[in-house]
């Protein structure tokens, strides 16, 4: 049967080395009018949650109106600031060449679990040279769910797979969540601000130190049966 792997992005694939939070900085002042003093918790967070939370810390008012402005505005710095984007920020070891791997590879496909709107997300994959690896098209974006469960879903349904022909790689306990709760093998990566020692108490199905060794991850991820902790 068909694979498919769900990837996050964020400090599973790559790593802005802090310029996205200056775009999402610059994405916030431009819509709202106002400098963003502090930003709400990010991790396993999506885009509309995030601002929604980041909103509330200023006073500001949260709408679906504003959302859609903002969506726009931070495809917009992204796209515009790309160049920035690949200078500072990078693909994380063996991410590239795990995911070319992968496609050379028939029977699976890849695609993104992300809490980024998808004109982001086509950003950093692009700048970092992982896109052609990629089907956007049955991705899950910042911008189709607030939480990681809905995600998941939404991935497996415009992929058309169940969710035991699915695998997700994820750095945080909500991707481990999300996974989970529809029935998909997942695998923690300690690439994030989440251990590996967290990553298994969440409740990962196998947890990898990082992608580093492309062979091993191979197995890893098209493994089927008999799941267990990979140390």
């Amino acid at each position: 049967m068909p694979l498919l792997v769900l990837w996050d992005t964020d400090h599973t694939l790559v790593d802005t080395r802090g310029v996205g939070r200056e775009l999402w900085a610059e994405a916030f002042e431009e819509v709202t009018g106002r400098p963003m003093r502090e930003q709400a918790k990010i991790d396993g967070s999506t885009e509309r949650v995030i601002l929604r939370e980041t909103l509330r810390l200023h006073g500001l008012p949260d709408s679906r109106a504003l959302f859609e402005r903002f969506a726009r505005a931070l495809g917009a710095v992204h796209a515009r600031r790309a160049a920035e984007l690949r200078e500072r920020g990078r693909a994380l070891p063996g991410a590239s060449s795990l995911l070319a791997a992968l496609a050379a590879r028939d029977g699976i496909t890849q695609t993104v679990m992300t809490g980024n709107i998808r004109a982001v997300a086509e950003v950093k994959l692009a700048a970092f040279g992982l896109d052609p690896y990629i089907d956007l098209s049955t991705g899950a974006f910042g911008e189709d769910a607030d939480e990681r469960p809905e995600l998941v879903g939404t991935a497996l349904r415009r992929a058309q797979t169940p969710s035991g022909n699915a695998v997700l790689v994820g750095d945080t306990p909500y991707d481990v969540e999300g996974g989970l709760s529809c029935g998909v093998r997942v695998i923690g990566v300690a690439t994030g601000r989440t251990s590996a020692e967290d990553l298994r108490a969440a409740g990962a199905t196998e947890v990898v130190e990082d992608l580093a060794d492309t062979e091993s991850m191979l197995k890893l991820l098209t493994k089927r049966t008999n799941p267990s902790v990979h140390r």
